[in-house]
């Protein structure tokens, strides 16, 4: 591992393109390691590997790296939970004007907004809202010719699950910033529907990479590949621009109906101007050292000069609203949050009920055993990752949640 200024140099196998890392200070599993090596192994990949601090072991690809192609692309580097990020408002409330009890509050905004996964995560009823913004947004009429070409595409999700939360690590918060502002901020992305997407052109990438005669050595099935030229590769993109913008019209949709909860239990408040709605899961061109390339940022956020983005924590966390530098190797980029430290599974065994209550004492959330895996000790510190991208963006505000909703 070699020092440059702001990033480390992870070496990858001769061949293969650099991995410029942000990871000063926090910890990278070895499994992550060896993920990144396979990627920068590919030759369609490059210039270099981008990652950021708060990568570790994903499916497909590492989550926290910005993956730039030429003339190809990985559909499990995007992975199934496509278009998922973060969208952010600023109230006029201030924390006085919150209840000392917030159990009404996270109450209300769980019976307007469908949690978890499941039927009971999808709308009984269409709300008209709904229904309404998706009369606008083209977005059945897109799906319909989609599912034209391809019909083992399920699209029966569409209308159950626009500005719904899922589950996993999705999830709704009311924040407090550094003024003591009220913030809504959430978490989530294109649902079932994108999810069905994804498995679906993943598969059809692996069954093409059967019939490829390769000259290199593709370490990982998972990394298979649709070529700029064919039928399947324009498929992908009409069909992962679609869940890409499904997306952001669920986060868009999810936000309204928090907000009508809260105009229902709180003081009467406005929005103010800053607002903020950005993937963190997908895939789109981009112009990148005077060419063009399809850029995957897997866990990661776009960081453009001026940008703003949000870095969240963990359930117990702080999190942040931030202002891209613009920084060239990174490709613009930042980390979409603190990153796990531990897989689920491990996080069950070794977080006890009592550790997760005592993290989140200060929070009004689930308590209960379900949730352990989303305790704030499976995820990185979000200090230590914040520090590790210093130039790659600016603080603008700092939250601290006091409500938590999980799916």
């Amino acid at each position: 591992m070699t020092t440059t200024s702001n990033y480390e140099l992870l070496h990858a196998d001769e061949g293969a393109v650099p991995v410029k890392a942000w990871v000063r200070g926090v910890p990278v599993d070895e499994g992550a390691k060896r993920q990144l090596r396979n990627i920068a192994a590919l030759p369609h990949v490059g210039p270099w590997v981008a990652v950021m601090p708060d990568v570790h072991l994903g499916k497909g690809a590492t989550v926290g790296s910005v993956v730039p192609t030429r003339g190809a692309i990985i559909p499990a580097a995007v992975g199934v939970d496509i278009g998922c990020g973060m969208a952010a408002v600023r109230t006029t409330l201030r924390a006085k004007d919150l209840p000392d009890s917030l159990a009404k509050l996270r109450s209300a905004i769980e019976h307007y907004v469908p949690v978890g996964n499941g039927r009971g995560g999808e709308h009984r009823r269409l709300p008209d809202s709904h229904a309404t913004r998706l009369a606008k947004s083209g977005l059945a009429q897109r799906l319909d010719a989609i599912h034209a070409k391809h019909r083992k595409l399920r699209t029966d999700k569409l209308d159950k699950q626009i500005g719904t939360l899922g589950g996993g690590n999705h999830f709704i918060e009311v924040c407090l910033d550094e003024a003591g502002a009220v913030w809504i901020m959430l978490h989530s992305g294109s649902r079932g529907t994108g999810n069905l997407i994804g498995s679906y052109f993943i598969e059809l990438a692996r069954l093409k990479l059967e019939h490829r005669v390769l000259g290199f050595h593709l370490p990982d099935k998972d990394l298979a590949f649709l070529l700029k030229g064919e039928p399947l590769f324009d498929d992908y993109i009409e069909a992962v621009s679609w869940a890409q913008d499904y997306a952001r019209h669920n986060r868009e949709a999810m936000m309204d109906r928090v907000l009508h909860a809260m105009r229902i239990q709180l003081p009467k408040f406005q929005l103010e101007k800053t607002a903020v709605n950005c993937h963190h899961n997908y895939v789109q061109r981009e112009q990148h050292f005077g060419e063009a390339l399809w850029v995957t940022r897997k866990g990661a956020v776009s960081a453009r000069e001026g940008e703003l983005g949000i870095i969240p924590g963990s359930m117990g966390a702080r999190s942040f609203i931030v202002r891209g530098k613009g920084d060239a190797d990174s490709f613009h980029s930042c980390s979409h949050g603190a990153g796990r430290v531990m897989s689920r599974s491990e996080a069950r065994r070794q977080i006890t009920l009592k550790d997760h209550r005592e993290a989140t004492a200060h929070v009004e959330c689930r308590k209960d055993a379900a949730v352990i895996d989303e305790s704030p000790a499976a995820y990185k510190p979000i200090e230590a990752v914040m520090a590790a991208q210093s130039d790659l963006v600016e603080v603008v505000h700092t939250l601290r949640q006091v409500v938590c909703i999980k799916g």
